[in-house]
């Protein structure tokens, strides 16, 4: 199974359970600070354990930096 993820497919054995899951393997040290979009849609935070993964999602992951 595939995600594509900030443009990059990954092939899975088994899709993460869902958008936090997801995270949780990918960002693993951030809690705040992160913005993602499923398939071009927004997704909130608190929304992410209820966002399903299907084969060939798209999801962009985009994090805040401090810097000037």
């Amino acid at each position: 199974m595939e995600l594509t993820i900030n443009h990059t497919t990954k092939t899975f054995d088994q899709l993460p359970e869902n958008l936090e899951a997801l995270m949780a393997m990918e960002v693993p040290e951030r809690k705040k600070g992160i913005a993602v979009a499923l398939n071009n849609s927004i997704v909130p935070q608190p929304s992410w354990p209820d966002t399903l993964l299907k084969d060939k999602d798209s999801i962009l992951i985009i994090t805040a930096t401090q810097g000037g």
